[in-house]
Order: C-alpha cells, then sequence, then structure tokens
C-alpha cells in the first residue's frame, strides 16, 4: 500500500490499532442500525443494517448522527 501525502504518517495512522466500540444494534422505526452509546439512551449512529433503500437517503438515519434509543435495543 502507498500512501502520498503531506500529512506526517503518525498523524495519518492515528488510531489505526486501536479497537473501535461497543456497539448496541438497535431499531428505530422498523430500521435497525449499529449505535456507539454516548450515555444511557443516547447514542450515535455508527452504520444501518437492515433498512429499505430510501433510508440511506434520510438525513436523520447518515451516521455521525446523535439519536435516542431509549428501551427499543435488540
Amino acid at each position: 500500500m502507498t500512501i502520498y501525502s503531506s500529512v506526517p504518517l503518525e498523524v495519518v495512522l492515528n488510531g489505526l490499532n486501536e479497537q473501535p466500540g461497543p456497539f448496541v444494534d438497535i431499531a428505530v422505526g422498523g430500521i435497525r442500525m449499529q449505535v456507539e452509546p454516548l450515555s444511557p439512551g443516547i447514542g450515535r449512529i455508527v452504520r444501518l443494517l437492515e433498512c429499505p433503500l430510501e433510508a440511506y437517503l434520510k438525513p436523520e438515519y447518515t451516521p455521525g448522527t446523535v439519536i435516542a434509543y431509549g428501551a427499543r435495543e435488540t
């Protein structure tokens, strides 16, 4: 792999060996998604797991969006 960048290699590879998570799979409005918990009942969307194709176009389901999920965990 070759990386061409003016940014120092330490900055580019920062966090490469860190483990992501923990993640929680939840269902909101019939859409299953993976969420990174921020506080009890609130999380940041990591990715959509099962949903209709049009859900990818809705800004409220964009990865990085903070949502409230309460007791709807699966």
